[in-house]
């Protein structure tokens, strides 16, 4: 019987408020796609030891790195913009090292939202901090009013996301006002918006299987076409389990 593989994901964090204690929280869909995909989740609270970190990643096959508030620029060398919503330090420290592990051993990776954003950013690429003040000419990508909110996509021939979602109009949700610039050395964009904004980009380097969506596949307003990235990731890891073990069974 094929094991399925093991798929971390990290989880949100609000710290101790008077009339709370801190706590971990994590939005239901992330699991529920991952499981219906055919991968187990794991779930990897903030940890200070990376030597613990790194024991947890040593068990892992995948990761998928969720969405949340936004990274704070000054930490990547830009100006603070007064629209950024931080995310919690100690969640955002976490990240950034977890990235760093996870670039490092090439483990295949799925970054959803801002997830997608430290991708890039963690690989050298940079972010658009305001879409309405940075790309003026940009559709509306978020709408308080309607957390439903989506618009139309284009996808780029040979990718990952052309295999999702083929020919035909395609239409994600969209609840972003950051989004990928320039993209990092070693990645393409593989899917924007009519007006530009890179909504998907995916890894060119041969190692290294990951990629990322700006949009939320695991949303409630996602489409049945959309949860169909879980499945081309995992896919993709399982893909990466097989090769990995038949270089080992080649070396021994």
């Amino acid at each position: 019987m094929l094991r399925k593989p093991l798929i971390g994901m990290n989880a949100d964090y609000r710290s101790a408020k008077k009339d709370s204690p801190a706590y971990s929280f994590l939005a239901a869909g992330y699991y529920e796609r991952i499981l219906t995909a055919g991968g187990i989740p794991v779930i990897v609270p903030l940890m200070d030891s990376e030597d613990d970190l790194n024991q947890v990643l040593d068990t892992l096959q995948g990761f998928v790195m969720i969405g949340g508030q936004d990274l704070d620029p000054r930490r990547d060398g830009f100006m603070l913009h007064p629209s950024v919503r931080f995310m919690e330090r100690r969640r955002e420290a976490f990240d950034r090292r977890l990235m760093r592990l996870i670039a490092e051993r090439r483990l295949p990776f799925f970054g959803v939202g801002v997830g997608m954003q430290l991708l890039n950013v963690s690989q050298g690429g940079n972010l658009f901090l305001h879409i309405p003040e940075d790309v003026p000419h940009a559709i509306p990508h978020k709408d308080l009013q309607d957390p439903a909110h989506r618009h139309s996509l284009v996808v780029v021939p040979g990718s990952l996301m052309e295999r999702v979602y083929g020919e035909g109009e395609i239409r994600v949700n969209s609840m972003h006002h950051m989004a990928v610039d320039d993209v990092a050395p070693g990645f393409a964009v593989t899917a924007r918006c009519p007006d530009g904004v890179v909504e998907a980009i995916e890894s060119e380097t041969p190692d290294w299987f990951a990629f990322g969506t700006q949009f939320h596949p695991e949303a409630e307003s996602a489409s049945a076409l959309d949860v169909r990235i879980f499945e081309e990731y995992i896919d993709g890891v399982n893909a990466h389990c097989r090769q990995f073990s038949e270089v080992h069974m080649l070396v021994a």
